[in-house]
């Protein structure tokens, strides 16, 4: 599958005017070799020519975990590997060269080929990452369900009297039983908390009627989950229900938006749309979804204004929020592929707030 992804690669490459790609860190690095490198200040770099073998350059005490198809070259501790590097690549040619590479590698290349044009790599990578394979969406698929499994099992836990961090390790813990290989995140946000979208697990002790947004993720196979619902101990705030009844139906206008030719601004403006009319316009303060893939945030992003098209195999969460500062918060997160015909949600977990001891 790899070898196809290459030959990809330096079709696009081609067709763009670029000589050769240059990638370290990151994704776009497994995606095109299999191996994903540790971001070390040891440098690791995939050497791609528009026309030719591809080459991988590692560190050499880094050679013994590197499986991969390609022409693997290692660097030994007293070896200057960018000039090991340089070797490769063309003196006055466009360099691609991926968005995660260190600055100070970038830096070091720069100086050693100063006729050489550098350029962003991510357009490139982008455009060939966005649109999944059958086995990439395979690989999303068992993810969604793992978590899925986890927010079920939840119910069974108790959340009142424990802090969130404390039962951020559960779902860490769960998250992991449940198959994945690692854990990228587990938020869990209570009460006034829950009005940050991004709240960090805290030492605050979660308390009877207080919703509680749970944010969790991480890989199987490669490939990120990413689902967000909502557990309430007890009674809900006064028109806490209300809101959440709104955010479900933005949600579900959302994911009906879904469909190849369709912008991904649009699918933005059919959430934002229904929370917009019922008056909670200026608490939903972030995008309605991001791509997924080999990483948790990638193209395409579903904001107003995004203009690229929708298309099949694109994968991406839909997830508006609400969130009342200093008082509570609330958001509904689902992993869905753009199909053919429509759209299928990856995630099947109930949708409901879940009143949880």
């Amino acid at each position: 599958m790899t070898a196809s992804r290459i030959a990809a690669a330096q079709r696009e490459m081609r067709r763009r005017g670029i000589d050769a790609l240059l990638v370290s860190v990151g994704s776009d690095l497994p995606y095109l070799t299999g191996y994903r490198a540790f971001p070390l200040e040891r440098i690791t770099a995939l050497v791609l020519p528009a026309d030719g073998e591809p080459v991988l350059f590692v560190p050499e005490l880094e050679a013994p975990r590197v499986d991969t198809f390609v022409d693997v070259r290692s660097w030994t501790e007293t070896a200057d590997p960018h000039a090991l590097i340089v070797e490769m690549l063309p003196g006055a040619g466009t360099i691609a060269v991926g968005d995660q590479m260190w600055a100070s590698f970038l830096l070091a290349f720069q100086a050693r080929l100063p006729t050489a044009t550098f350029v962003n790599a991510e357009p490139l990578m982008a455009s060939l990452r966005v649109r999944k394979e059958a086995d990439e969406i395979a690989a999303l698929r068992e993810a969604a369900l793992g978590v899925d499994r986890v927010a079920d099992e939840l119910l069974t836990v108790r959340f009142s009297g424990r802090t969130e961090r404390e039962v951020s390790r559960i779902v860490s813990d769960l998250t992991l039983a449940a198959g994945h290989d690692s854990v990228s995140f587990a938020i869990v946000a209570s009460g006034p908390n829950g009005s940050s979208p991004h709240h960090e697990a805290s030492e605050r002790t979660i308390r009877s009627g207080e919703p509680v947004v749970v944010d969790f993720g991480g890989r199987v196979h490669g490939y990120g989950s990413d689902t967000t619902r909502v557990y309430c101990v007890g009674d809900p705030p006064d028109g806490y229900e209300d809101a959440y009844a709104v955010l479900l139906a933005a949600q579900k206008a959302a994911v009906a938006a879904v469909r190849p030719g369709v912008t991904a601004g649009s699918i933005d403006t059919a959430a934002r749309t229904v929370i917009d009319e019922a008056g909670y316009g200026e608490f939903f303060i972030h995008r309605t979804g991001h791509g997924i893939g080999l990483d948790a945030h990638e193209q395409p992003y579903l904001v107003d204004g995004n203009d690229q098209m929708i298309e099949a195999g694109m994968a991406f969460s839909i997830e508006p929020g609400i969130y009342m500062p200093d008082r509570w918060g609330m958001r509904i997160e689902d992993i869905v592929v753009a199909t053919k015909d429509g759209v299928e949600r990856l995630n099947r977990s109930t949708r409901a707030i879940r009143f949880v001891d």
